[in-house]
């Protein structure tokens, strides 16, 4: 068959259908390259997409390959930007577990799609900053967080990025519970030499979940002087761990202080603003549409897992490809367990908006602006009350409907209003007219 008998746009259309948990938008980047021996060459934009496509696409590339083609063959990811040592050396279906980084750096988990929120903001400046200026500016960077907020996708931010800006530099990337395996090992097998000539002649070492040093005092001491030698050689040393390091149980005091000669960056729950960023990328990088009401849905339920979010994009994105169907805001709801709600009995945020902005004559640009008149305040402040009291919209979704205000505004106007509503009688009887002209739009 020659190749330009060979519809690759159907083959990419295929694979997505037949796994649609790993369908990404950049599948429109992928080139067929060359057809020959029965094998389809298929060449990606960068080395991290083809490790990624290579380790887990390629019985669904070759599956939709065989369906549309009719014929037995194979599908190989090749690219052409890889350099010989490079920390993201291209290695086809290989486990890289032995290798400088045992995580195949993962392409979704760059600083491009990373989103920053003020919960994030000085984790993420810091990353930027030390994978432009090596053992530099932040040595050691200790990030910390609960479990599924982004500190991984950081870790193969900076990967990727010195990586893509420097070359010929030695980088190990793994995780603790894997150094710790393998200085286990390097003493079983009597190769500890190895193993500190390979952990100590590196230009940046990065440890996964360091609270796995907890109660491991010889692994501890020999991280200590890996550490000392590293940082001695002004080499960049970066550390993640799910909290931060005074709380990590049977620390060795050598290391805690070590720990903090740097600078340590806590990333907290993201925001409801941040949250539906996140959603929003999460679905671009994936190619899916997801609509605002969608979106906001699934940032409004799920509030402190990232992984969870993107688990609800990939369910959403797989039934709406094997199933044909169209994501609204009921498919959505069936998957993230949310009970149906007849829309007549729900009053929405523009119904509040909307019945404040006749009541008081005022406009709703004003209302969501930053205006400090009193005639404007007052109303702004009696539509996050009404909000809060006749919707099922949380703090954080009402602070972002009313012109991105945070949360602690939001409630202060609330508990104002509730305050002044029992001893000023003509902002109770505005609050009473108000909640009737809700109940006459609720219907």
């Amino acid at each position: 068959m020659p190749q330009n008998a060979v519809d690759f746009s159907s083959i990419i259309d295929a694979a997505r259908k037949a796994d649609p948990a790993n369908a990404r938008g950049w599948y429109e980047q992928l080139e067929l390259v060359s057809f020959e021996g029965g094998t389809l060459k298929v060449m990606c934009p960068t080395t991290a997409i083809a490790n990624f496509l290579s380790s887990n696409c390629t019985h669904a590339f070759t599956a939709a390959a065989q369906t549309v083609t009719g014929h037995l063959l194979g599908v190989e990811f090749v690219c052409d930007d890889f350099e010989e040592d490079s920390p993201q050396q291209y290695q086809p279906q290989q486990n890289t577990a032995n290798h400088d980084i045992p995580y195949t750096l993962h392409p979704d988990l760059t600083f491009d799609n990373f989103v920053v929120g003020q919960s994030n903001r000085l984790a993420h400046a810091s990353c930027v900053a030390i994978s432009n200026s090596l053992g530099v500016t932040y040595n050691p960077l200790f990030i910390h967080s609960n479990a599924g907020l982004g500190k991984t996708h950081l870790l193969h931010a900076i990967c990727t990025n010195v990586a893509s800006n420097t070359q010929n530099l030695k980088i190990r990337f793994l995780t603790c519970e894997a150094f710790v395996s393998k200085f286990v090992e390097a003493i079983e097998n009597g190769d500890l030499l190895k193993f500190q000539e390979t952990f100590r002649n590196v230009d940046m070492l990065i440890l996964d979940d360091v609270q796995f040093l907890s109660d491991r005092e010889s692994s501890q001491d020999e991280f200590f002087h890996t550490f000392n030698a590293l940082h001695s050689q002004r080499k960049q040393i970066v550390l993640s761990a799910d909290r931060p390091p005074s709380e990590i149980p049977s620390l060795d005091e050598r290391l805690l202080s070590r720990f903090k000669w740097g600078l340590v960056a806590r990333i907290d729950k993201p925001s409801y603003e941040t949250r539906l960023a996140i959603v929003k990328k999460k679905a671009r990088v994936r190619g899916i549409e997801i609509p605002e009401d969608v979106a906001s849905a699934i940032a409004s339920k799920i509030t402190s897992n990232i992984r969870e979010i993107e688990g609800a994009i990939t369910t959403l994105g797989a039934i709406a490809y094997t199933d044909n169907a169209e994501i609204d805001i009921s498919l959505c709801n069936d998957i993230l367990g949310c009970k149906e709600v007849e829309p007549q009995s729900v009053l929405s945020f523009a119904d509040v908006i909307e019945a404040v902005v006749k009541y008081f004559k005022v406009k709703q640009s004003d209302l969501k602006g930053k205006s400090r008149q009193k005639s404007i305040v007052r109303p702004r402040q009696i539509t996050m009350y009404l909000a809060r009291h006749k919707t099922k919209m949380s703090l954080e979704e009402i602070g972002y409907k009313i012109g991105g205000r945070d949360h602690s505004t939001v409630m202060h106007s609330i508990d104002k209003i509730a305050k002044l509503s029992r001893e000023d009688k003509l902002l109770k009887q505005q609050i009473k007219d108000l909640d009737n002209l809700l109940d006459v739009a609720k219907g």
